[in-house]
């Protein structure tokens, strides 16, 4: 029996990852804090990474593979070096963050990437990933598979930005909706399930190397049009341009008071990534219509007008409608 560690698996993917591998009829033994439950049949191995004695208990065991999915530089370099000698295979699960610069359509796995941060600097999310892929490349070389995904959707998003839109239009019903009036912009999505079955698939195929993870790109208006349907919204649909979208304050991509998925027009290079190689291995690209319509089943679940990690209110959403149908501010007067 194939037995495979998962550093962490109480999460949205490691969970996932968990699953697929025991799909796969491998053992799954999952290093977390105890915090959060595992997957049904996981072993669990409570720990706290913070800990020098932290790997004790999974050390001295012949691995078959070992995922690893945390952007804490000092958590992944000690794993690594703890468990390299007890592991046949290593995949990190890193992201397209790492890559310097996003002015390029098209570019693969060469693109140059961003400096490394210092080990235990991780106050820059692209540069501490990176940290941690020279970790893990320089404790198992030749071992160790890297998959850089970008935008990840499906059931159970805890970020949010995905489950925003088709979330919206359900919510609106036959109110109008706000969206950024961004035509040049793309949206790259791959499915969790897809991006968890491809980790478990490339862990059991030993692959070593570099793989973007990352759905085809479309554009962001196809992408709401497609939330839009799947939703059954047929009311309004609002555009603002951007210059007015960020003198009201909002954001772009994610977090609070944001419009999720959207982001400037001088980023040709972004939700642009070549995924050749990730499809020339078998990486599985769901439609993007499923992977909405079971995101608002979970939306649903979860409830539509909950607080949210990313977007705006609906009462904040229905203020700056109103701004721009009489040509102002959202705060004029105020």
């Amino acid at each position: 029996m194939t037995d495979v560690l998962i550093l962490g698996g109480t999460g949205w993917l490691s969970g996932r990852i968990a699953e697929r591998w025991m799909d796969a009829g491998a053992s799954v033994t999952c290093l977390a804090r105890g915090t959060r439950p595992v997957p049904y049949g996981a072993r669990l191995v409570v720990a706290d990474r913070d800990e020098p004695e932290a790997y004790d208990a999974v050390r001295g065991r012949d691995w078959d593979e070992v995922v690893e999915v945390s952007s804490r530089s000092t958590h992944v370099a000690a794993a690594a070096a703890a468990l390299a000698g007890d592991t046949r295979h290593l995949t990190y699960v890193s992201s397209v963050s790492v890559y310097a610069a996003n002015n390029e359509e098209g570019a693969d796995e060469g693109a140059s990437l961003v400096e490394p941060a210092a080990l235990g600097d991780d106050g820059d999310y692209a540069r501490a990933k990176a940290a941690c892929e020279a970790a893990v490349r320089a404790a198992l070389p030749h071992r160790t598979a890297i998959v850089r995904p970008g935008l990840i959707g499906g059931p159970g998003d805890p970020t949010d930005r995905f489950g925003y839109w088709v979330s919206r239009f359900a919510l609106a019903e036959g109110g109008a909706v706000l969206v950024p009036d961004a035509p040049v912009v793309r949206v790259q999505v791959i499915d969790v399930d897809d991006l968890a079955a491809f980790v478990a698939a490339l862990g059991a195929a030993g692959f070593s190397g570099t793989v973007n993870a990352v759905g085809d790109p479309s554009p962001l208006p196809a992408v709401l049009a497609a939330a839009r349907e799947a939703s059954g919204h047929t009311a309004e649909v609002v555009p603002a341009a951007p210059d007015w979208l960020a003198a009201q304050g909002v954001q772009h991509w994610m977090g609070p008071r944001s419009l999720p998925l959207w982001l400037p027009d001088d980023m040709p290079g972004f939700a642009t990534r070549s995924n050749a190689v990730y499809r020339m291995l078998g990486g599985a690209l769901r439609p993007l219509r499923e992977t909405l319509v079971r995101t608002l089943e979970d939306e649903r679940a979860r409830g539509l007008d909950r607080a949210r990690s990313a977007g705006i209110t609906r009462e904040d959403e229905l203020a700056l409608i109103a701004a721009l149908r009489s040509g102002g501010d959202l705060h004029a007067g105020g």
